[in-house]
């Protein structure tokens, strides 16, 4: 028998596996990930923007960010209610965990994410949420995923900033607080052309100091989210 088509394992998959947000799947030796729209319930249907143009959004944004080069996920194809991209290697955040990785290694691959964060911004693009668990690495080649908090309107310069401040709180929270893999992940990115970003965001940050004073009762105490941000706030205090 012929092999199935592409197309036509995509469409076996969509029947087979309706309501499955991700899918990872194998075609001819190679890995894809299908996502499908969210099908929401109960109250999200009113508090959650709506799955389909949520959809639309994050494969339009796919398809401008390649065309700019930009390093993401060849998109295979799409409709109103899924996409297919190529898989790109696992998460930074799971690399991180991986105990077949020496620490020179870890710090080489976190140093190659800071470098494609400075890359992206320095094409007047950004991300929107590049946490660790949204970004890939194989083989020294870094992809940005999951473009679902990306553009918005406000200003590059904002959205910039956000990335990077979303990007060192994920360093943290992924890391701890005193890991000595951070500081030269977060020069990298200087390095590599982010300084004016990080200058701004170290700017930025000095008006709202007063909320580092509060944070410091949870930096032992608070949760996942909470810790990162005391951390945060200390490295742009600390730093110059």
């Amino acid at each position: 028998m012929p092999e199935q088509t592409f197309e036509a394992v995509v469409g076996k998959l969509l029947d087979d596996n309706q309501g499955t947000r991700v899918l990872k799947f194998e075609y001819q030796g190679q890995f894809y990930w299908l996502k499908q729209a969210e099908k929401l319930t109960g109250a999200m249907r009113f508090l959650k923007q709506n799955p389909a143009k949520a959809l639309q959004i994050e494969v339009e944004t796919l398809a401008m960010l390649a065309s700019k080069g930009a390093q993401v996920p060849k998109l295979m194809c799409s409709s109103a209610e899924y996409f297919v991209v190529a898989d790109v290697g696992p998460t930074i955040n799971g690399l991180m965990n991986d105990t077949g990785l020496s620490e020179s290694e870890k710090i080489e691959i976190l140093i190659d994410s800071a470098k494609a964060l400075a890359k992206l911004h320095k094409l007047g693009l950004a991300h929107g949420r590049p946490a660790l668990r949204d970004i890939c690495w194989t083989q020294g080649q870094v992809y940005f995923i999951d473009f679902e908090a990306s553009q918005n309107s406000k200003d590059i310069t904002y959205q910039q900033r956000r990335d990077l401040l979303v990007y060192i709180h994920s360093l943290y929270r992924y890391l701890g607080p005193d890991h000595k893999m951070i500081s030269p992940t977060i020069q990298a990115y200087r390095d590599a052309g982010g300084e004016a970003i990080w200058l701004d965001a170290k700017q930025w940050l000095a008006s709202w100091q007063w909320i580092y004073r509060g944070l410091r009762l949870f930096k032992d105490i608070g949760g996942k989210d909470l810790r990162p941000m005391f951390w945060l706030f200390r490295h742009f205090r600390k730093v110059s």
